[in-house]
């Protein structure tokens, strides 16, 4: 039974971050060119507090219950919106500080070898 319930929650997952346009996002903001993007991409979670109003609103004057689902998954999206911002330009400052001590230790490397290079060349000649 737990092995069932295991399967179906890694299949809803796998689910849910193959097709879900606001996983499909995150994951694009998640990669290295895509950084840029996370605090623009706050900006998406007013679109779903607009839909999580509207729908709150068609509960209230007498919908469905089930529109509650949707509130939910509105509210999530969200969060999760508003949250890469911050994750993005954390993860952006990171990646930008690799590459600078990246690009360093080339240089350094580039500047020994040349330089090493010079004094074998006065050794031979």
């Amino acid at each position: 039974m737990i092995g069932l319930l295991w399967t179906a929650s890694v299949e809803t997952r796998y689910f849910l971050r193959r097709y879900m346009p606001s996983n499909i996002v995150l994951d694009l903001i998640r990669t290295r060119q895509g950084l840029k993007w996370g605090v623009p991409a706050m900006l998406l979670a007013a679109p779903y507090l607009m839909v999580a109003y509207w729908c709150t609103t068609v509960i209230e004057n007498g919908g469905p219950g089930w529109v509650h689902l949707i509130v939910l998954v509105c509210i999530w999206n969200a969060f999760k919106m508003i949250l890469i911002g911050p994750v993005s330009v954390a993860l952006l400052v990171g990646a930008r500080v690799r590459e600078r001590s990246a690009r360093r230790q080339h240089q350094q490397s580039n500047t020994e070898l040349a330089g090493s290079t010079a004094q074998v060349g006065r050794t031979i000649h």
